[in-house]
């Protein structure tokens, strides 16, 4: 190990110690090296920050988050509330299920999981706790089945999990579909289980459709679940690229939003692009630092040195997968999820193509440990939106929200060990 390399770990570990932004973290280690340890002009560090995001791809995520806030403020939760209560609310825990398919179904056009918790959470949390439900079950439910918005496509993370890697972002839409079904099925069993073995939900009205209204739900509902079948159909109907797919779905949010929910007016669209235009901000200013660390890491050839390490070691592909896991787990409770992909996925990518991981199978499993980050302490975000909804600390729903985060552990160990959920539905597994 270099002295370069030392000094890069070390810096690094003391400013993300120090609570330093992680994308300052990785900008200001990145400096320090190329000050330091490199005759490359400082001059250059801008115009790499700049070239790192201006690629095709990247466009995709500006337009996602544009989409997914015109959706999210033109009513879509309330009309996927309905649809979700004509599946399951007539059934015991019927609201408890209702909150986990709204997730899904938001997930699926949000792609963004403190999104989910924000939207769903606000309408269900209050309602769960009228009907007898208590809010320590009622914001851990909410909080764990948020973090599916970056499984279920489109998902922002897989985006930079395709760019970092060189991935086809359309395969890893697909590939996150089963994944994330087989996740939100798993939390259904799980709410049926609790809610019936506590007799949670005894004061809720159990709703009783009749056809009619079942047929208005899911009309009310409709529009808004074409969008992620409309992106990947285009995707894979050879009509438009990711990035285009991306800008179709902010025009047909922009249709729906305007003409046919009309919960939204043109004025309100100023609020909406300032909104989005600070989140894509964030997220880029996130990959631009993290692409340069990535550089910094390629030129002291760390991934190549932990690659020869770890094969020579002749690690079988279940011990390793194992490791992965273990590591990412841990990752996710500290690092922001996009942050935690640009560092990691180019070390563990040779490693696991050496040891005939797919991929594509390789980057689900990344991202279903990043989601379980997302509920778990000290730093996971859903925690924190899912407390300032209920009023509870982040350790109390970091608690509440442990047995569901447990099964999302579950389908993870699944979904590893099985490659047929990531590649089913691309012709492999």
């Amino acid at each position: 190990m270099t002295e370069a390399t030392i000094a890069l770990i070390v810096m690094l570990l003391l400013l993300l110690v120090s609570s330093a932004p992680i994308a300052v973290a990785l900008g200001l280690t990145s400096l320090v090296y190329f000050y330091y340890f490199t005759t490359i002009p400082l001059t250059q560090i801008p115009e790499r920050l700049f070239n790192s995001l201006n690629t095709f791809p990247l466009m995709a995520i500006p337009f996602f988050v544009l989409a997914a806030n015109i959706m999210s403020r033109g009513g879509i939760s309330r009309r996927l509330t309905d649809a979700s209560n004509a599946v399951v609310g007539q059934f015991r825990g019927g609201l408890a299920m209702t909150a986990v398919l709204s997730c899904m179904f938001f997930a699926a056009i949000s792609g963004s999981s403190p999104a989910t918790v924000v939207a769903v959470g606000t309408l269900l949390i209050p309602a769960m706790i009228r009907s007898g439900y208590p809010r320590e079950f009622s914001t851990g439910i909410i909080a764990t089945s948020g973090s599916l918005g970056i499984l279920l496509p489109p998902s922002i993370p897989l985006i930079v999990y395709g760019i970092a890697t060189e991935q086809s972002i359309g395969d890893l839409f697909i590939a996150g579909i089963l994944p994330g079904i087989l996740a939100g099925l798993m939390l259904l069993v799980l709410v049926i289980f609790i809610s019936r073995r506590r007799a949670y939900g005894t004061g809720e009205h159990q709703i009783v459709m009749t056809t009619k209204q079942k047929v208005q739900a899911f009309r009310d509902a409709g529009l808004s679940l074409v969008l992620p079948f409309l992106v990947l159909g285009g995707i894979y109907g050879g009509l438009f690229t990711p990035t285009e797919a991306a800008a179709v779905a902010v025009f047909y949010a922009l249709i729906v939003a305007l003409v046919f929910y009309r919960e939204i007016t043109v004025k309100d669209l100023g609020a909406i692009l300032l909104g989005s235009a600070k989140t894509s901000a964030m997220i880029m200013f996130i990959i631009a630092n993290g692409i340069l660390f990535t550089f910094v890491l390629t030129s002291e050839r760390i991934p190549g040195q932990i690659t020869e390490t770890l094969t020579g070691m002749n690690l079988s592909l279940f011990t390793f997968l194992l490791l992965v896991n273990l590591l990412l787990l841990l990752v996710g409770a500290f690092m922001e999820t996009s942050s935690a992909i640009l560092i990691i996925a180019p070390i563990l990518l040779p490693i696991g193509m050496e040891l005939g991981i797919n991929p594509i199978h390789l980057g689900i499993i990344m991202v279903m440990n990043l989601e379980i980050g997302m509920v778990t302490p000290p730093f996971g975000l859903n925690l924190f939106v899912a407390s300032g909804l209920s009023g509870m600390s982040v350790l109390q729903v970091a608690k509440a929200a442990l047995p569901s985060a447990l099964v999302l552990l579950a389908g993870l160990f699944v979904v590893t060990y099985v490659p047929f959920f990531s590649l089913a539905l691309l012709g492999g597994g």
